[in-house]
């Protein structure tokens, strides 16, 4: 079967989240935000049919929401993807709703950005279909800046793709938009789901968004002053932000790792001390060294620890090795195992590195016994 062409970011192993398209745009639509989330995602996002390097002849005339769906699950399977996040701008986004509505086992969680879940009935699609099939897209891809930004603000390369895609292909994801229409379904989405709406966005108003939302249990809103229908390459910072926090971000994991290496107790007295002064330096540690590096699932805790209690020694910060080798014991290492990570610093880090951190082990491992 031919699959959609996508593009992979990311660490193999890191959680899945695939990204979709606006119509008449390609993947270079996340141009901006994609690479900042394969930092702890694997990314992968595709090309609707006829668009980018996608197939055109994958969809014809009449084709729905629902077959382009299936298309995005063909391409996760072929990845060997089960169960994914998902974010989606406009008609990308329909995809997302129609999985999470017919297919909500295979997503952990969901993000719309400017798009509906109908999108002003069948009659201006149909009329769209008819006229691109007639003339092609040339004469409508002068109309995209309008369509898709700001006054003013144009991205030339998506503008490109608008122009060179398959006319054929193109209007029959006009059809899937006419015919799309899952208002009635909202209330069934059981998937953690965020709304993205472009406060100027003349495609899918934020009257749209708030629709779901309003609809959708549990649901997010937020809204982007500035941006319209194309987000991700108008404002992606704003997006990033909150596809961030929505995804389980680094900042908001890092937290939670942080408590489950360390300890309530010691991150309760470090928060204590935090002052404004210290604020962003405390943010920086649990979004990159907890929310990214720990979280990171190609290590075991085990062995975080480890190569933790090394470098530590290495650096002679032992302050950090007393509250390590409590995370370590925390993390399943057993005292005899601490000792036998001490004693290979003290082949490859030296001697009298490895009698401090033994002296600092030794305390805080007697430390744990009496309190035990």
């Amino acid at each position: 079967m031919t699959l959609l062409d996508h593009r992979a970011e990311g660490p193999a192993s890191a959680p899945p989240l695939l990204l979709g398209p606006s119509l008449g745009t390609s993947n270079a639509l996340w141009d901006k935000v994609a690479p900042e989330l394969s930092i702890a995602h694997r990314v992968v996002r595709w090309d609707l049919p006829g668009h980018g390097g996608s197939a055109a002849g994958l969809i014809g005339a009449g084709a729905t929401v629902g077959d382009l769906a299936d298309l995005v699950l063909a391409l996760a399977d072929s990845l060997g993807i089960e169960r994914f996040a998902y974010a989606g701008v406009s008609l990308g986004g329909a995809v997302g709703l129609h999985l999470a509505v017919h297919r909500p086992q295979r997503l952990s969680s969901l993000a719309v950005i400017c798009s509906s879940a109908h999108f002003n009935g069948a009659r201006p699609w149909e009329e769209r279909a008819a006229l691109v099939r007639r003339e092609g897209l040339a004469g409508l891809a002068e109309s995209a800046d309008a369509r898709w930004f700001t006054s003013g603000f144009t991205v030339p390369e998506l503008v490109d793709d608008h122009r060179r895609a398959d006319p054929d292909a193109y209007a029959a994801c006009c059809d899937a938009l006419a015919a799309f229409d899952l208002r009635d379904r909202l209330p069934e989405i059981a998937v953690p789901t965020l709304l993205v709406a472009g406060r100027d966005d003349p495609a899918t108003p934020p009257a749209h968004l708030r629709e779901i939302a309003d609809a959708v249990p549990g649901a997010a809103l937020v809204e982007i002053p500035g941006a319209s229908h194309l987000a991700p390459a108008q404002c992606p910072e704003a997006v990033l932000t909150a596809l961030r926090a929505h995804f389980g971000g680094p900042a908001g994991r890092g937290m939670e790792v942080r408590r489950e290496v360390l300890g309530d107790a010691h991150v309760d007295r470090a928060q204590a001390r935090q002052t404004p002064f210290t604020a962003r330096f405390q943010d920086f540690i649990s979004r990159y060294a907890w929310g990214e590096i720990w979280t990171d699932p190609t290590l075991s805790r085990r062995e975080c620890s480890m190569i933790t209690l090394t470098a530590l020694v290495a650096h002679g910060h032992y302050d950090e090795l007393a509250m390590h080798v409590r995370a370590a014991r925390r993390n399943g290492l057993t005292p005899e195992e601490i000792g036998a990570v001490l004693l290979q610093t003290a082949v490859y880090c030296g001697v009298p590195a490895a009698n401090s951190a033994f002296a600092t082990a030794q305390r805080v491992l007697a430390e744990e016994d009496g309190a035990s």
